[in-house]
């Protein structure tokens, strides 16, 4: 199960930047230890011109699948789920996010970006987040924040999960929340590469200055 703190979650209301600071974070961790085993993914907007069109998911390793559209229509996509105006392609988001979710030996830290609504849609994709948040990996993640009433369900069970911890995003923190998370995830995998005797060799920066492993990062 999960250690205490082990599972890092980001919210706040859309466009405040919860995928802008992961992927600050990620590439912070990144530049001071190349390397480091990060797994998972991030969405992000596609658009026509200034026109926001649909989503896509994509690895840190760079590929990239259609997550949701408002603009493809074919008799295939008609049965798909909506979100708004947006229809979810399940099949292509579980072909690239799930194995990015695959518990693996060597894995350092997981990265979701998001938890969320069309995501959740897969019926398979919140089982591979239990299982990773059952391993003893670090996550980071991020969740919607509800517009009203309750949390999804799904969110909700994360957020109420005793390995949880959660960062509420706003244009006023945005920075130092960066920072906090850089240096608990500092900590984490510093503790788990002690277990296996070799942190110094994959640290060498932060065995003189645990900041400048990613708090300096701008």
């Amino acid at each position: 199960m999960a250690g205490a703190g082990k599972c890092l979650l980001v919210t706040g209301p859309p466009g405040v930047g919860k995928t802008t600071l992961i992927m600050r974070v990620f590439e912070a961790l990144k530049s001071s230890n190349p390397n480091l085993k990060i797994q998972g993914f991030y969405t992000s907007e596609v658009r026509q011109g200034s026109e926001r069109v649909g989503f896509q998911v994509v690895t840190l390793d760079g590929r990239t699948a259609p997550l949701a559209s408002s603009t493809i229509s074919s008799p295939e996509s008609s049965r798909w789920p909506n979100v708004g105006k947006y229809k979810v392609d399940v099949a292509s988001f579980e072909s690239l996010a799930l194995p990015e979710l695959q518990v693996r030996e060597d894995t350092d830290l997981f990265v979701i970006d998001e938890v969320g609504k069309m995501e959740l849609f897969s019926s398979s994709f919140f089982p591979a987040v239990l299982r990773v948040l059952e391993s003893n990996v670090p996550i980071l993640a991020s969740v919607p924040i509800p517009k009203v009433g309750r949390d999804i369900p799904a969110v909700a069970r994360l957020k109420n999960h005793p390995g949880a911890t959660i960062f509420t995003l706003s244009q006023s923190n945005r920075d130092a929340i960066k920072e906090l998370i850089c240096s608990q995830l500092v900590d984490l995998l510093r503790r788990q590469l002690m277990l296996g005797n070799h942190w110094s060799l994959l640290f060498p920066r932060l065995v003189q200055d645990r900041n400048v492993f990613c708090l300096n990062e701008t």
